[in-house]
């Protein structure tokens, strides 16, 4: 079996609609939970990260102690009313190589952020600060976004929102993700040719249709 961190970062790039379509129909999180910009992406292994709500004492932790190719996913059970996750923060993940952030919470300095071009996927964004007074659970299973986060889990980001794939799963999620990928990829070309979904898909009797109605 391949290291988690190796198989994470072949994620990276792959839509996380055909990741989603390979393992359920499922995995996406809450779809308020978005980029802070439409073109950032992210894949690594997951570090979970509890926060009180009002309080990011746990996420200065964690930042400390992530390997290189995790992505932080942290919960503030959708408490949005303060930043728990700043430009500061931001430069020292990348510094650290910490592939992303995702935040059941808010974060602030947005524009600095996406300057900084670290990808980060949160449920809102407030210039409120916080306090720095309880520590939270770090790689403990959690919500985040609606669905249950295990340490070790891959994360995977895109301008549609954020995929979690079991750690078991991921080698297997991952040939079937890129599959797909690849073969969407050659359908594509023959729909520029002008080539129907009916055709390709093979939705005729579905639709109620013969071939002579495709014009």
């Amino acid at each position: 079996m391949s290291d988690i961190y190796e198989t994470a970062g072949k994620f990276y790039g792959i839509p996380t609609g055909n990741i989603c379509d390979n393992q359920g129909l499922e995995g996406a999180m809450a779809a308020e939970i978005m980029p802070l910009h439409y073109r950032m992406k992210c894949a690594g292994v997951a570090m979970t990260v509890e926060c009180v709500p009002g309080d990011n004492l746990t996420i200065h932790k964690a930042i400390a102690v992530a390997k290189p190719g995790t992505v932080l996913v942290i919960s503030c059970k959708g408490y949005t009313d303060r930043g728990v996750f700043g430009d500061m923060f931001a430069t020292s993940c990348m510094a650290r190589g910490i592939k992303g952030a995702v935040i059941d919470g808010a974060c602030r300095d947005r524009e600095d952020i996406i300057d900084l071009g670290f990808p980060m996927f949160v449920r809102g964004v407030s210039p409120n600060g916080t306090v720095k007074e309880q520590l939270g659970a770090i790689d403990e299973p959690m919500a985040c976004g609606g669905v249950i986060v295990e340490a070790g889990d891959v994360i995977v980001g895109d301008g549609d929102g954020v995929v979690v794939v079991r750690k078991a799963d991921a080698e297997e999620v991952l040939q079937k993700a890129a599959a797909k990928r690849d073969k969407e990829d050659e359908m594509r070309k023959l729909y520029e040719q002008g080539k129907t979904t009916v055709e390709l898909m093979g939705f005729y009797e579905k639709l109620g249709m013969t071939k002579d109605d495709i014009r």
